[in-house]
């Protein structure tokens, strides 16, 4: 063995040394940047001939590696923690998570068995455990992290169906398309997960803001035939839509669905953060009645990507849903001791829990409470500026942290038409979306740092447009 040579990859040698400084003074200085810039996007054929081929036989050299990401692909890529990034679900990473997931990269953690890497589940659990106590779920709740909210969604729906075949002494329904209840304001991501299980989706109405109510949903379930209700395993509700920052009425949809025996799941991908608000405490009435429930810490809760976590009720429920068995495996599906990858659809998976926990721990749970608190002063200020600007009104007034607005007079032509240009000024990303038909304007406000005068600007461009 003495006689093979050492891979170059893997020596450790002065260049390394140099390397590893480099990269850490890139990442202290990237968290130091208050803010970092906005960048935008460029074309496939800017980039390639701005870098060259990076992929060679003989490698660049990471130093090289470093510059042409510093100086090209970086730029190349928008920051989500910028305060005026408004569009889709920002996320704002706390310096502690940030630096902190390094570490767990340099640590080569396992994080899918308690065998492997006891140390991080157990801190990961530590994690989970407070999500759990904010939403009011039992002390024996439990789950995962996963990737992201479209895993989280897709592995309770998993867990759920699982219930309701087991509950057939005959077996008959592992042959049934199964049915999913939801509302329209529902995330894409359960009707992903529903088309991956090959299941229906059946949509419930919601009232005019696209909340789904209790007497709704029990409306739709008296209109349904005996066959079709006998097909339903799972309700799933939203604790603050995607687009309009919207929760549904958790209580009443929990109880027609405890009048059913089913399964009720909650996505709380976005607004399931503001459980830690007491401001907004009381409109997720009911989620302490979840048989799943997701928040996604990478969203609100000032983690970096990828990290959404993932509850069950009865966690036990889930692992027999998802522990896979293998020969090798044996070892650890015969243990009783906490192995992550038993809760999801997922085998192998890094402790992507590891640096919420970090931060969780460094700052304090009512930092974090006072950092969503912030957010929601900001949305009601923002709302303001919104409602007294001379060419703007709100479509609704906000319920969580997402302000929908429209310009009086603006195409949907328009709105892109600037939606463009300010992104390339650096002034801001906010893109429009749709309500109703209708093309509007959309903030989402989850980082601390964005302030009222980030919004008054953003908003004085409209006037000029």
């Amino acid at each position: 063995m003495d006689d093979l040579p050492h891979s170059a990859m893997h020596r450790r040698d002065a260049a390394t040394d140099v390397l590893t400084q480099a990269i850490l003074r890139y990442a202290v200085d990237r968290t130091r940047l208050d803010p970092p810039p906005l960048d935008h996007p460029r074309t496939e054929a800017e980039l390639r001939a701005m870098c060259g081929r990076t992929v060679t036989e003989e490698g660049i050299g990471g130093l090289e590696a470093l510059r042409v990401f510093g100086d090209v692909l970086a730029p190349a890529c928008i920051s989500i923690d910028h305060p005026r990034y408004l569009s889709f679900v920002p996320a704002a990473p706390t310096e502690a998570a940030i630096l902190f997931d390094l570490v767990a990269g340099a640590s080569s953690v396992y994080g899918g068995s308690w065998l492997e890497g006891a140390g991080a589940v157990f801190a990961e659990n530590e994690a989970l455990a407070w999500i759990a106590r904010l939403a009011g779920l039992p002390e024996t709740a439990g789950g995962v992290f996963v990737s992201g909210g479209s895993a989280g969604n897709l592995s309770a729906l998993v867990a759920a169906r699982t219930r309701w075949r087991d509950a057939d002494p005959t077996g008959a329904r592992d042959a049934q398309r199964g049915i999913v209840l939801a509302s329209k304001g529902v995330h894409s991501s359960v009707v992903s997960a529903a088309r991956v299980m090959d299941v229906d989706v059946v949509r419930v109405p919601t009232d005019v803001v696209g909340r789904l109510h209790g007497a709704a949903l029990a409306a739709t379930v008296a209109a349904m035939s005996d066959a079709d209700r006998g097909r339903v395993f799972a309700v799933a509700v939203t604790a603050g839509t995607t687009n309009a920052g919207i929760v549904d009425d958790i209580d009443g949809a929990a109880d027609v669905v405890a009048a059913h025996g089913w399964w009720l799941h909650v996505d709380g991908a976005y607004g399931g953060a503001a459980l830690a608000a007491a401001s907004v405490r009381p409109k997720f009435h009911g989620v302490e009645r979840a048989d799943s429930f997701i928040v996604d810490p990478h969203k609100w809760l000032f983690a970096p990507y990828d990290c959404c976590a993932l509850l069950y009720r009865d966690p036990w429920q889930a692992r027999h849903a998802h522990a896979q068995h293998a020969e090798y495996l044996d070892v650890l599906t015969d243990s009783p001791e906490w192995n992550p990858s038993d809760f999801a659809y997922h085998l192998t998976r890094r402790a992507r829990g590891l640096a919420f926990w970090f931060s969780l721990a460094t700052y304090g749970t009512r930092r974090y409470a006072e950092a969503i608190e912030a957010c929601l002063a900001l949305t009601r200020e923002a709302a303001e500026l919104v409602r007294t600007h001379p060419t703007t009104e709100l479509v609704m007034e906000p319920e969580l942290s997402v302000v929908l607005f429209r310009r009086h007079g603006w195409t949907a032509a328009d709105y892109h038409a600037w939606s463009d240009r300010v992104l390339d000024e650096g002034l801001t990303l906010t893109v429009p979306t749709s309500w109703e038909g209708e093309t509007v304007l959309r903030f989402c406000f989850v980082n601390p740092r964005t302030t009222g005068a980030d919004v008054a600007a953003i908003l004085a461009t409209l006037d000029h447009a």
